[in-house]
């Protein structure tokens, strides 16, 4: 019997950092119905709009996209784009 409940590893073109840089900006203006090009990645997603109802929906998001689990404070420990980059690009290189 194969164990689905495992999380298996994302591939290397989803987990290059410019791919989860622009993977999160669609994410945001989707949640935020803005155009991608208006999302600007150094700017905290609280001030954009973003409510703690899409911060806990881009947490799973992030899981499944990814294969991580992450904490449901993600959005407010890394506070922009950039920072939640950063984190998940570490992470993934583990």
């Amino acid at each position: 019997m194969t164990d689905t409940t495992a999380a298996t590893a994302a591939p290397a073109e989803v987990t290059a950092p410019q791919a989860i840089r622009a993977w999160l900006v669609d994410r945001v203006a989707y949640y935020l119905e803005r155009n991608p090009a208006d999302i600007d990645e150094g700017t905290q997603l609280a001030e954009m709009g973003l409510d703690s109802v899409y911060a806990l929906t881009l947490c799973g998001d992030v899981e499944d996209r990814f294969g991580l689990v992450v904490e449901p404070t993600l959005a407010w420990d890394h506070p922009t784009i950039d920072a939640i980059t950063a984190h998940l690009a570490a992470e993934l290189a583990r």
